[in-house]
C-alpha cells in the first residue's frame, strides 16, 4: 500500500498460494470523530478462497467505543464472484499498542486475526472459516 494522500491509499494484493495480484484502493470518505465513525470506500479481492480476478468493492463505517478497547465496523460491498451485496461486520481489540485482534465476518464466514504492527509491516495470523490457519502481511510504502 502507498499513501497518496492522508485519506487515500492504493496499492497491490497479492496472494502468493494461488498466484493472483490485483488491485486496493482504500479511501477514507470521512474520518471518526467524538461523534461520528469513519468511513472508507474501496476495493480488493473479493473474499477469502474467492476464484481469481473476484473484486469486491465497499463501504464501511467503523467506529472505536470511548473507554474501551473495541472499534466495532459495519458495511456493505458487492461482491462480483457472487454478483450480490453481501453485509460484513466486525470488532477489533486494541490488545496493546502494536497487538491487535481482529473478529470478522465477511458476509458469508466468520474469520479470526491476531496481528502484530510495526511502523511499515503488519504480521497477521488468520484463522479462516474458523478451521484454516493462514498467514499475511501487509507493507507500507
Amino acid at each position: 500500500m502507498r499513501k497518496v494522500t492522508p485519506r487515500l491509499q492504493v496499492g497491490i494484493e497479492g496472494n502468493l498460494a494461488a498466484e493472483e495480484y490485483g488491485p486496493l484502493l482504500n479511501w477514507v470518505v470521512t474520518p471518526e470523530t467524538t461523534g461520528a465513525p469513519m468511513v472508507t470506500f474501496g476495493t480488493s479481492s473479493d473474499r477469502i478462497f474467492s476464484p481469481k480476478g473476484e473484486q469486491s468493492y465497499y463501504l464501511t463505517a467503523a467506529k472505536g467505543i470511548p473507554g474501551t478497547i473495541l472499534a466495532p465496523y459495519v458495511g456493505v460491498s458487492w461482491s462480483t464472484w457472487e454478483d450480490r451485496l453481501l453485509f460484513p461486520a466486525g470488532v477489533n481489540v486494541a490488545l496493546a499498542p502494536a497487538w491487535d485482534f481482529m473478529q470478522m465476518y465477511d458476509g458469508r464466514n466468520s474469520h479470526s486475526l491476531v496481528t502484530f504492527k510495526t511502523q511499515t509491516v503488519n504480521y497477521s495470523l488468520i484463522v479462516v472459516k474458523m478451521k484454516h490457519i493462514g498467514v499475511s502481511v501487509g507493507i507500507g510504502f
